[in-house]
């Protein structure tokens, strides 16, 4: 790193905390500071899929998460293929953390970038453009932020020990799914130990058509230890081992002499013939290992809040004729600052990540090459109430990057990102609600797994991104009824290509993508249930023009969509409700593409408490209600491409006893 470059950081932290210090030290008993409330995060694009939203979908892969969403989506088939959207930009393009911890993704556009098993997720927080300094670097179109859960999230008030264990049957390809769960604490100390695997067979859909390679294949295990002092300092270590294994849809290539996988396609299409090739299955792998350290301190006195945390993980994707892996450590040191009206998060991380790349084919056998980038990086986030009515969240953070090629050649750069946004309360029911943030973006790993395969990647000229974000909107709240609704805008300029054309294999060519739309949603509470209606209309472009072809790992063209949820709790012993999606068919697409189709599909749920058994819970699904047969609006759908169909109506039932 430049000398001049690690200077200027320096002084922009000095910079940015310095006000903080200017306050008395002291304890400050803070509410929820408003524009951090729900209600307003969620209007400004920072949405939050809860845990009791969570628990409620039952989510058996990620896919299901986002049930109901409309800004959140995801695409199907098996584990190793389903990626997820917001607004219709890829995630590799947004900040992604689990547990905080920075992930290192985007090993092969086939398939998906960071492999998640959802039977401990806690929560999902993602942020569509305006993500703040203190959410890490590169979160220049937004940021994911996925949480697990900690043995205190599982114990009951007064247990130092418990676990539960489920199991869950389902038919057409659903298979069985298991997970046994301990989790305990005994003075400071607290631990969890949790494994989970999930094995079936390829799904039908609609019309009855089996979808090769889609057999759920998934294995997971975590571990968190944690020690509390009595002073309130908490160290926590967590380990995590995911992978998705099983056969999956291979097409041979006659230019490499080998098959390729490609999980999110059904098949393609013989280009001399143009009729569909059948599949080959394949074992393919996608294989993500996490380690991540924290210090936190639970009962700050004074201005001193800190958190520290260090991280390690390491993504592996094998897709027969090539593999890549990914790999990262990062680190992040900040402090938690109470000001009078709101806090101001101050602080410094850092990263290393890479990819490497290695091929099976006969023209290009073995190593494939690597390239690195290096960041470092400070940030500030102030979030305060002004007055009763005027919340506001600002922020600012500086960044410089150092990026290696395969071919050993080096570029370096330096960019400032800022944020803000605001809530004004224009009565007791309105809110006005809006933000705007310049993000830059850095440099981009390319694909790992494909690193130099037809030639040697040119890296000359290589350039660093920037986005720019707005958003603007207004809320309605009364009795039971929350209606809101947003437009939002959010352009990133000069993308490098992580996929370099051939012949060229030029890596510094840039590209421009824009996502442009509106956020609507109406939701009615009562006291023993609710219903929502969400809705997004999300126009993505590059260049200008819709987007497609192999350019779809950048974003999907979404056009409008629906997400209906809702849940009631009849009994105390008896909860039902379901969620739905609704894509209205979209002619907006790139030049060459077929229209993509509207569809509408519906889950329900009943999940029941037995006055006997009061540790045991049993739930009973039927996805796809109807059996509609539907390509999800965010599969990969090209000219050259069979699209992969959705599962048709499927049953499943679960058991879950907690001891």
């Amino acid at each position: 790193m430049p000398r001049m470059s690690l200077r200027l950081i320096l002084m922009a932290s000095t910079a940015l905390v310095s006000p903080a210090f200017a306050e008395e030290a002291g304890v400050y008993e803070l509410e929820e500071i408003r524009i951090e409330g729900q209600e307003a995060q969620e209007l400004l694009g920072n949405a939050q899929v809860t845990e009791e939203e969570i628990a409620a979908r039952n989510p058996s892969t990620m896919q299901d998460v986002f049930n109901g969403e409309s800004a959140i989506t995801s695409s199907g088939g098996a584990a190793i293929a389903q990626k997820v959207y917001v607004n219709g930009i890829e995630e590799s393009l947004l900040s992604v953390t689990i547990d905080a911890a920075r992930q290192n993704k985007s090993a092969f556009h086939h398939a998906g970038n960071v492999l998640i098993d959802p039977s401990l997720l806690k929560a999902v927080e993602v942020s569509s453009g305006l993500a703040p300094a203190d959410s890490g670097p590169g979160a220049m179109a937004g940021s994911i932020a996925y949480t697990t859960k900690d043995a205190r999230d599982l114990l009951e008030p007064g247990d130092n020990f418990g676990g539960f264990t489920t199991l869950s049957a389902g038919t057409n390809g659903q298979g069985v799914r298991s997970t046994l769960t301990f989790y305990g604490q005994e003075g400071g100390f607290e631990y969890l130990l949790n494994g989970s695997r999930h094995s079936g067979s390829q799904y039908e859909d609609g019309t009855g058509t089996t979808v090769p390679g889609t057999e759920p294949d998934l294995t997971s295990f975590m571990a968190k230890l944690a020690y509390t002092s009595d002073e309130g300092h908490h160290l926590s270590f967590s380990a995590s081992h995911t992978e998705d294994t099983g056969l999956r849809a291979a097409q041979y290539n006659g230019y490499y002499g080998v098959f390729f996988t490609r999980p999110d396609f059904f098949t393609t299409n013989d280009r001399t013939t143009g009729l569909p090739v059948t599949p080959v299955l394949m074992e393919a792998l996608s294989q993500r290992k996490s380690y991540n350290l924290t210090y936190t301190n639970e009962a700050p006195q004074g201005w001193f809040a800190p958190t520290l945390q260090i991280a390690y993980n390491e993504q592996t994707m094998d897709v027969v004729g090539v593999w890549g892996v990914n790999k990262s450590l990062s680190a992040v040191f900040s402090n938690e600052f109470q000001l009078g009206n709101g806090t101001l998060n101050a602080g410094i991380d850092y990263f290393n990540d890479s990819a490497e790349g290695y091929s099976r084919s006969a023209i290009n056998l073995g190593y494939l090459g690597q390239e690195k980038i290096r960041g470092v990086g400070v940030f500030a986030q102030a979030r305060q109430d002004l007055n009763e009515r005027i919340s506001v969240s600002y922020g600012a953070r500086f960044d410089s990057q150092n990026f290696t090629g395969a071919d050993g050649s080096q570029f370096s750069d330096s960019g400032a990102s800022v944020n803000a946004s605001f809530d004004y309360m224009l009565s007791d029911t309105l809110s006005l609600n809006a933000g705007l943030a310049s993000s830059w973006g850095g440099y981009e790993l390319g694909e790992a797994a494909l690193i130099n395969l037809s030639a040697p990647w040119v890296y000359s000229g290589m350039q660093t991104s920037r986005a720019t974000s707005g958003r603007i909107g207004l809320r309605y709240a009364s009795g039971g009824w929350d209606v809101r609704g947003a437009l939002f805008r959010t352009e990133a300029k000069d993308l490098s290509a992580v996929l370099p054309s051939f012949p060229t294999n030029n890596r510094a060519a840039t590209t421009t993508l824009d996502t442009r739309g509106f956020d609507g949603s109406v939701g009615y509470a009562w006291h023993n249930g609710f219903a929502r209606v969400n809705y997004t209309y999300a126009d993505v472009t590059e260049n200008g023009a819709p987007i497609g072809g192999t350019r779809y790992y950048y974003g999907r063209p979404m056009g409008h969509i629906f997400g209906l949820e809702a849940g009631w709790q009849a009994t105390d012993k008896l909860r039902v409700g379901g969620t739905a999606q609704i894509a209205l068919e979209n002619d907006d697409v790139a030049t060459g593409e077929a229209p993509l189709d509207a569809y509408e599909v519906v889950n329900l749920f009943a999940e029941y408490r037995p006055e006997t058994y009061k540790n045991l819970t049993i739930r009973f699904d039927v996805q796809n209600l109807f059996d509609t047969t539907y390509v999800a609006r965010g599969a990969d759908t090209t000219a050259s491409a069979v699209d992969l169909t959705e599962p048709g109506r499927t049953f499943a039932v679960t058991a879950t006893f907690e001891f």
